[in-house]
């Protein structure tokens, strides 16, 4: 029997749909329902066989500028079983094309690069990409290894540094509400010291409140001082990095090293399975991560299904493009300023040699094969 697209509208089916599955943290509700606070369209879909649900993607939309139709991204998704993977890309393929009369349907499965969801992928139309959204190269821990397991596995400084943060005077715990404010003040600082770009205090404050319990922010306290954060968001399966920050005074004190290990001890307390660092980089933030195991991971990546002949001027602007999770008004003029010279030179001419091709075959009479 054909898969039966479903969408869902109530938000605790939809989290126990995911839970179910093993699904990832960003196909929670409420993420999703923090995108959609912030510029996309959310959509929630279940595939259902025989009457079981065996499949599901929560779906973000984004317009873009004419000619362009609409970028449909699943972050971290769909979730289903590798066996039921080509099936169910087709069908949503098909429902991204008819609904959202989308350019590209792009994908950032939770599903390993080695795995044999792979084949399924390209079976169903798909494309590799490198231009990502969620970086691939992760480290993964697996929370059902011991405590000393896990140590093991750790770098001897790490080990050190956890044993010595956690002797200073400070005070490790989950934060509340209203202690998000200090949170967001030690993040504007780290990001100004390395010299990155966050979202508006808004942001960060929705995906608290539409999150709930499944976005837990531990942080190190000296005194009444917030002096560093770690920030995650968390499904029944997976815990995964979104954000962290340390103040002079927290790295003088090698506070993130006790911190981190508190955030692992807690999801391993929830029975959480799976502890994603959330990427890997040739940085000094991932090699702090690549410190606490002995292994790397590598996910399947990006995987596009082009859904429009206006693909390939899409692809010609899609970094931009992809940066319109920002909904940046900069990224948008930006992808219709490069693509549209791309459309008009390789894109439309295509076309018009193809409907030249086609009206000069119906032209011609028919001959015998002898």
């Amino acid at each position: 029997m054909n898969l039966v697209i479903a969408p869902c509208w109530n938000a605790p089916e939809w989290d126990a749909a995911v839970n179910r599955l093993n699904g990832h943290p960003q196909q929670l509700w409420g993420w999703g329902q923090t995108k959609a606070d912030h510029g996309w369209r959310t959509d929630r879909l279940l595939l259902n066989r025989d009457g079981e649900t065996i499949a599901c993607a929560q779906v973000l939309i984004r317009r873009l500028p004419l000619p362009f139709r609409a970028l449909v991204y699943i972050p971290r998704g769909p979730v289903c079983q590798a066996g039921d993977a080509q099936e169910v890309l087709e069908a949503l393929g098909n429902y991204a094309r008819d609904a959202y009369a989308g350019t590209v349907l792009s994908i950032e499965p939770d599903w390993d690069a080695e795995s044999g969801f792979a084949e399924a992928v390209r079976a169903a139309g798909f494309r590799a990409t490198e231009n990502t959204i969620l970086i691939p190269r992760t480290l993964i821990l697996d929370l059902l290894r011991t405590e000393d397991e896990l140590l093991a596995e750790m770098s001897k400084k790490h080990r050190q540094y956890i044993r010595k943060s956690a002797r200073e005077e400070l005070e490790f715990r989950e934060v509340t509400r209203e202690e998000i404010a200090d949170c967001l003040k030690v993040y504007r600082e780290t990001a100004e010291r390395a010299g990155f770009g966050i979202h508006e205090d808004r942001y960060y404050l929705d995906i608290h409140k539409n999150l709930g319990s499944a976005s837990p922010v531990y942080a190190a306290f000296q005194g009444s001082t917030m002096v560093a954060f770690l920030w995650l968001s968390v499904s029944e399966h997976t815990a995964f990095e979104l954000y962290g920050g340390m103040t002079e005074e927290g790295e003088r004190l090698r506070a993130n090293y006790a911190l981190k290990w508190l955030a692992i001890r807690e999801m391993k307390e929830r029975g959480v399975e799976r502890y994603d660092f959330n990427g890997l980089l040739n940085d000094g933030v991932s090699k702090f991560k690549m410190g606490w195991a002995k292994h790397e991971n590598l996910l399947l990546g990006t995987w596009d299904k082009p859904l429009s002949p206006l693909y390939p001027a899409y692809a010609t602007a899609m970094p931009l493009a992809r940066r319109g999770i920002s909904a940046s008004r900069g990224a948008v003029g930006a992808l219709r300023d490069k693509a549209l010279p791309a459309l008009k030179t390789k894109v439309l001419p295509a076309l018009r040699a193809k409907a030249e091709s086609l009206r000069g075959r119906r032209g011609q009479a028919p001959t015998r094969q002898g």
